[in-house]
């Protein structure tokens, strides 16, 4: 207990500054590889807190890694801090008001995971050095989650090849251990080409793109009802063809995002789609080129960290949220479906507690949860290294990700507390497991035992680099 009390005071001796990280990054979002400002502010903060730093790595500009401390075990806290299209939204107020028209937000609170978590590594740089301890600590700054696999490309690269054990979370509803459950899964472009000509002097000399693309995603659409339970497809258009109706269009693009519970069963379903896109130009006479984006592997838990994190969470217990926290919450949660707050409830195995704003408990560890389950390209590191992540109470109750309101609460008090809630949690998980030895070789273990049958196998072709231009138009 002793452990905890003292990493937990080197949490908040620092929480101001981290939280006006997070406040900083929220106010500049940036999409997917373009997260210039907010590497460079992550940056300004590893420099002040002494780590010694790596910049592009991975070859990537906007991925880095600080480390601070020698010897001993290697601990990787993993942090982001990409945006999202389309999600401006005023700080703090419970209706539509964007600050931007059609702006970026942080809908996916990445502003806040990655300050909590840069700042639960400078907690444990100070322990290890107040303590004499051996020890390294290392920050990753992970652009991209959002559909770059940035990750996946970093592990690829070997940047966690040293690692020990790698520990994260993501903002949510409620506090507990993270379920280790999510999609592997497959961005592909693809591009057809045709035969432009004039749309009513001479339809017949010409071979419409859109038509491909259109009769592709009919395709896919029928093979929906012969997919597995748990696999799911989307789609984008990148490029219509153009704005001129009467001219038939040359050439038109679509992207595909293809998801499946592991990559046995990812791998024949983008072959299915493949295949539909194939025919959708055959059907066209026109012809197409297809581009891998991104790929992410589905997650791996381990049990000893899963249990070593909880334990975490018992002895510190729910976070300490105030009546001026739960009015806020409330306030945006009154937005919200019942069907929201419900399957918020569900995704954790727990009962719904009717008027409760925000969150005043601990996720049992053995709770089996239900519902939607999404992709991280988290999942790469944790084939190769030990993972735990947890989940950390940052919002109303039922706030759907990928929202306004989610945006909206980006900067309130009950997030900011939430943020340093899990900043010791983190950082008390990875003191422990420095402190017991025998924890780090188990969560070995365990991971050996998990990929025996099935070694690891990076989904992203060897011919690839990160999509530094996830717009498309490359």
């Amino acid at each position: 207990m002793r452990n905890s009390e003292e990493i937990w005071r080197h949490v908040d001796a620092k929480k101001d500054r981290f939280i006006a990280l997070s406040d900083r990054v929220w106010g500049m979002p940036e999409l997917c590889y373009t997260e210039a400002r907010s590497c460079a502010e992550h940056v300004a903060t590893l420099e002040a807190e002494g780590f010694r730093i790596t910049r592009n790595v991975a070859d990537i500009p906007t991925a880095v890694m600080g480390e601070a401390g020698d010897e001993g075990p290697v601990i990787a806290i993993l942090g982001e801090y990409d945006a999202l299209p389309g999600l401006s939204q005023e700080a703090g107020v419970a209706e539509p008001r964007p600050m931007a028209a059609n702006g970026n937000g942080h809908g996916c609170g990445h502003n806040l995971l990655g300050s909590a978590s840069l700042l639960a590594a400078t907690a444990v740089k100070d322990y290890l050095a107040a303590n004499g301890l051996k020890g390294r600590v290392r920050y990753y700054g992970c652009p991209a989650e959002e559909g770059g696999a940035a990750k996946g490309f970093m592990v690829r690269a070997g940047a966690f090849k040293d690692v020990d054990i790698a520990i994260s979370w993501h903002p949510a509803s409620f506090s507990g251990v993270n379920e280790a459950e999510s999609l592997a899964n497959t961005r592909i472009d693809f591009t057809f080409t045709g035969r432009a000509s004039h749309a009513a002097a001479a339809p017949h000399l010409g071979r419409s793109a859109l038509d491909a693309v259109e009769l592709m995603n009919v395709g896919v659409n029928y093979m929906r009802e012969h997919m597995p339970d748990g696999a799911r497809v989307h789609y984008a258009m990148l490029d219509g063809g153009g704005v001129a109706p009467n001219v038939v269009q040359a050439r038109a693009k679509v992207r595909y995002l293809i998801r499946a519970a592991d990559l046995s069963e990812l791998t024949p379903l983008v072959g299915r789609v493949r295949k539909i896109a194939e025919g959708a130009a055959l059907m066209t006479e026109t012809s197409v080129e297809t581009r891998v984006v991104s790929a992410v592997s589905n997650l791996l838990g381990n049990a000893p960290l899963e249990q070593l994190m909880h334990d975490n969470f018992l002895r510190l217990g729910p976070p300490n949220f105030d009546d001026e926290d739960r009015a806020l919450a409330a306030k945006f949660q009154a937005t919200l479906s019942k069907e929201d707050i419900a399957a918020a409830h569900r995704r954790h195995g727990l009962k719904v507690e009717p008027g409760k704003a925000l969150c005043d408990k601990i996720v049992p560890l053995a709770s089996e949860g239900s519902g939607g389950v999404g992709s991280t390209d988290v999942g790469d590191v944790s084939w190769v290294v030990p993972t735990v992540q947890a989940r950390g109470a940052t919002c109303a109750i039922g706030t759907p990700f990928h929202s306004w309101q989610l945006t909206g609460q980006g900067k309130s008090g009950y997030a900011h507390k939430g943020l340093v809630h899990v900043a010791k949690v983190m950082a008390g998980t990875a003191i422990d497991a420095i402190r017991a030895p025998q924890v780090i070789a188990t969560a070995k273990q365990d991971l050996r035992d998990r990929t025996e049958d099935t070694p690891y196998v990076c989904p992203l072709p060897t011919d690839i680099g990160p999509a530094l231009d996830m717009s498309g138009s490359a």
